[in-house]
Parts: structure tokens; C-alpha cells; sequence
């Protein structure tokens, strides 16, 4: 019997571990098979306070890690599979084992959306991808497209850069979303290009991506262009699929109610699983550790 188990294993959930370990509750991680949330697809980290000059993404999770444990978290490296928030305490199966806990922080982040155009799926892993940091090496001297217009996509471009000979961003709309900043990197950088009110419609090629089908959105014209590698970066689904009985908005992400609460007492809700907005590592440990900070007092008020 646990006083919380935490799904999830990325900024939200490690946080709210260091924080509830450290209020002297006995804590479980279901931190699943592949732990770590998003920043283990991440290179640099630059704006996660403390780290001058930035860290990679993998590390500062390792410490996170490192510092939940250090507090006396167990982990478990098992995916989640199933919920009972009928009745507490509440009963989680991961693995092929059954946990219980007197409250649950759900903290299981987001994945990537993908386009969902012919060709698309079964090149997965043979030119389409989804993380830059993970791949771009297998692009050395390629043509490459990125598909997006905010941050993340800006991101992947300028990751690409370094080993692709040219990097197009395809992006449906006049105006992206991406801040200034990022914006003026991309268009700084001598092999980068803009497709603007463009959208790919078929991934071509037999066994890899060979190039696209463009259809601008303003003419309709199509037309082809060769290419060797997709990164697509067009946002996140949330992980939420899984939980019955928790109340979800038109996107699927979680209903806050009073900060990280669910309409399930008992059950709370940290990161980008219910932060359709800003979706930062530091905004998902802050989320983190206010879940952790109402767990505690709500514990407390059961047990007076």
C-alpha cells in the first residue's frame, strides 16, 4: 500500500516524487518502460533554470531521477496499463502486477501527433521521424522537410542543420507560432527554406521516403519534390487514453479542477497530460510539485 503512486516518469512526475518522498509519503513511480517523458528525445536543454550553460536532456532527467530516488522513491521501469478509480484505495496495474495507493498523481506527458497521410506510417523509422536529435545523423548530406510552425519545429530544423545540405519547413498557415527568437535562428541559417500555406499530403517512395506530394492551400496546386527525410512536428496527443472515469476536454487532455485536481477526489494531474498550453519542462515540474504540495494536504485532511 502506497500513499501515492505517481504514472509517469518525465519533469512532472519526478518532481512531484521529490516532493512527496521529502512530506514522508510512501511513494510509487510507475515510470515505464521507456522513462523520462520527452526530454529523453532531447539535446540541449537552454532554458531549464540552473544550467548556465544548458544541459543535455537525458542528464537532467537522469539527476531528477537520481534525486527522487536519493529521497526514497521506489521506480518501477513498467508500462501502465489499466486504472480503478471506483473505490480507494485506488488500484493500478503495471506489468503484471497490481498496485495500491491511498492517491495517484497522473503525470504521463504527451506524444507526438503525426500527419496521417498515405505513406506515412510505414515509413516510420525508414525517413519519417519524429526527433531530430535521435536521427538527424542518418541524414548526413540529405534533403530534408520539417513540418510545423511553432518552437519544437524550429528546434528540429536548426538540429538538422548540422548534418542535412538543405532543411525546408513546411508549414500550413502565412504566420507561424514560434517565438521571435527561434523564428530568427531558422532564417539566419543559409540552409534553411519556407514552404508557407502548404501541406503534405502522400509520403512517396517504396521502402523509404524518396519525396512528397505538396497541395498549397491557397492555389491547390499539387506538385512533387524529392526528398529524403520527414520530421514532422505538429504537436502532442496526450497520454490519456487509458484512464476511465477521468474527465477530459475536447483534445483529450485532463480537466484541472482547483489547480491539479481531477473530478475523481484522490486523483491529481501534473503536466503536459492537462497543459495544453505552455508544455515546458519547467512549467511540468511546477505542475509537478503543486500536485504534490495538494496530495499532501489532501492526505492530511483525510486522515483528521
Amino acid at each position: 500500500m502506497y500513499d501515492v503512486i505517481i504514472i509517469g516518469s518525465g519533469p512532472a512526475g519526478l518532481t512531484a516524487a521529490i516532493y512527496t518522498t521529502r512530506a514522508n509519503l510512501k511513494t510509487l513511480i510507475i515510470a515505464g518502460s521507456k522513462w523520462g517523458g520527452q526530454l529523453m528525445l532531447t539535446t540541449l536543454v537552454e532554458n531549464y533554470p540552473g544550467f548556465p550553460e544548458g544541459i543535455q536532456g537525458p542528464d537532467l532527467m537522469m539527476a531528477m531521477r537520481k534525486q527522487a530516488e536519493h529521497h526514497g522513491a521506489e521506480i518501477v521501469d513498467v508500462d501502465f496499463k489499466e486504472s480503478n478509480f471506483s473505490s480507494r484505495p485506488f488500484k493500478i496495474i503495471a506489468g503484471d502486477k497490481s498496485y495500491e495507493g491511498e492517491s495517484v498523481i497522473i503525470a504521463t506527458g504527451a506524444d507526438n501527433k503525426w500527419l496521417g497521410v498515405p505513406g506515412e506510417k510505414e515509413k516510420i523509422g525508414r525517413g519519417v521521424s519524429s526527433c531530430a536529435p535521435c536521427d538527424a545523423p542518418f541524414f548526413r548530406g540529405k534533403n530534408t522537410i520539417v513540418v510545423g510552425g511553432g518552437d519544437s519545429a524550429m528546434e528540429e530544423a536548426l538540429v538538422l542543420t548540422k548534418f542535412a545540405t538543405s532543411v525546408r519547413i513546411v508549414h500550413r498557415r502565412e504566420e507561424f507560432r514560434a517565438s521571435k527568437i527561434m523564428l530568427d535562428r531558422t532564417r539566419q541559417n543559409p540552409k534553411m527554406k519556407f514552404i508557407l500555406n502548404t501541406e503534405i499530403i502522400e509520403i512517396l517512395g517504396k521502402d523509404k521516403v524518396e519525396g512528397v506530394k505538396l497541395k498549397n492551400n491557397k492555389t491547390n496546386e499539387v506538385t512533387e519534390m524529392s526528398v529524403d527525410g520527414i520530421f514532422v512536428a505538429i504537436g502532442h496527443m496526450p497520454n490519456t487514453s487509458a484512464f476511465k472515469g477521468i474527465e477530459l476536454d475536447e483534445q483529450g487532455f485532463i480537466v484541472v479542477h482547483d489547480h491539479t485536481r481531477t473530478n475523481i477526489p484522490g486523483v491529481f494531474v501534473g503536466g503536459d497530460v492537462h497543459d495544453s498550453h505552455y508544455k515546458q519542462a519547467v512549467t511540468a515540474a511546477g505542475f509537478g510539485c503543486m500536485a504534490a504540495l495538494e496530495v499532501e494536504r489532501w492526505l492530511s485532511s483525510q486522515n483528521s
